[in-house]
């Protein structure tokens, strides 16, 4: 009688091998798809609080928080003044907000992490002291960095009023957001920056086109025109932090241009930062009542910018997303 040992041939294992392979392959994006649901359904459920608590300063103060005010040294974020009601009022009685932000007395608030204020989706990583945002307060359609009682050399006297729920120095109330709360955005997304000036990124990075608009549209053609792979166009990299500052590379954006397109700055005075985010093919964007959704990047842009106004008289659709 002869023994005869029973084995897998080398052609059966490369054949189970394969098998394997072509399940992980096939798996892998769904796990991945899955992940990214929970993440995504995370950052809205953040926008969400933000949205509640926005009203429950209006409630408390009769208007919307200040997006910024000047001088720069004590401009605080929406974000900074509704902490309180977020419960996180420790660190809200810790800020001074007649101090300078910056300064050793506010250097607490400055360097905490607040995991309400962070997206999931986005895995970037801050440098030491730098406590960053991903949620932004909508400044409107137009391109002005400042206008009327903040634009005291008239750079922008002949632009149009400010249309958005936050802008500097001005209080913005229920009552004037005539084109209805659940027609209205308040919060959406911007990634965080990469904090290096010597490379750019095209979603986290501001540009400077080196050139002049008219409006709204016409930034939106500047920035397209130019190549914002060419360093020369680098402008701000650290974007997203600190929070507590009200300014357009940390916790502002506007309806100018489309969701996750490339933000510009024209200076002096005018300015595209955009909503974008690292979910595929859109953003999160809370709305006046307290609702979220997620916006397409593909959206009509009129539609977006309809969303971004306050005061347009717009009539938004409800199959325009």
């Amino acid at each position: 009688m002869s023994l005869r040992r029973s084995a897998f041939t080398l052609i059966e294992l490369l054949v189970v091998i394969a098998i394997i392979g072509v399940l992980i392959a096939l798996l892998l994006p769904a796990v991945q798809s899955a992940r990214e649901a929970a993440r995504r359904a995370q950052c809205l459920n953040n926008l969400k609080q933000l949205g509640i608590a926005l009203h429950t300063y209006h409630d408390a103060n009769g208007m919307f928080p200040l997006g910024r005010t000047i001088p720069f040294d004590t401009s605080y974020s929406s974000i900074a003044r509704i902490l309180p009601f977020v419960e996180q009022t420790t660190v809200g009685n810790a800020m001074n907000v007649d101090l300078s932000w910056s300064g050793l007395e506010n250097q607490t608030v400055t360097t905490t992490n607040l995991s309400l204020l962070l997206c999931p989706s986005d895995s970037a990583e801050l440098p030491v002291g730098w406590a960053g945002t991903n949620y932004r307060a909508n400044e409107g359609t137009r391109v002005s960095m400042w206008h009327g009682s903040s634009d005291p050399g008239g750079v922008n006297a002949g632009m149009p009023a400010p249309n958005g729920l936050f802008f500097a120095s001005v209080g913005i109330k229920a009552a004037d957001i005539r084109d209805g709360l659940s027609q209205t955005a308040v919060f959406s997304e911007h990634v965080l920056g990469d904090f290096d000036n010597t490379r750019a990124t095209r979603d986290a990075d501001t540009f400077w086109p080196q050139t002049y608009p008219a409006n709204a549209d016409d930034a939106v053609r500047l920035c397209r025109e130019m190549d914002w792979r060419d360093v020369q166009y680098q402008r701000v990299s650290d974007v997203g932090a600190p929070w507590i500052y009200g300014y357009h590379s940390t916790t502002s954006y506007w309806h100018s241009g489309p969701p996750n397109s490339v933000s510009c700055m024209f200076p002096p005075s005018r300015i595209m930062t955009i909503a974008n985010s690292r979910h595929p093919g859109g953003v999160n964007v809370g709305m006046a009542d307290g609702s979220v959704r997620f916006i397409k990047e593909t959206v009509n842009l009129e539609t977006w910018r309809a969303l971004g106004s306050r005061n347009g008289g717009e009539v938004i659709s409800a199959d325009a997303f």
